[in-house]
């Protein structure tokens, strides 16, 4: 599964406000196996709608 990275690396919380990931999540990524990866993916996108609840959402431009 590609990364879900977007190129904004700017942390609320330890979740990346870009892609949705904590730190942890990130550095583990490449060893993760593809049902690993999709877990974080919905997890991520479920913390990026509470970031953006919040307005502290980052976009790429």
């Amino acid at each position: 599964m590609k990364s879900p990275c977007i190129g904004i690396c700017k942390f609320d919380d330890e979740v990346c406000r870009g892609c949705g990931r904590t730190r942890k999540e990130i550095r583990g990524w490449k060893s993760m196996n593809g049902d690993e990866q999709r877990l974080v993916a919905a997890e991520s996108a479920m913390r990026l709608i509470v970031l953006q609840a919040k307005g502290r959402r980052k976009r790429k431009r």
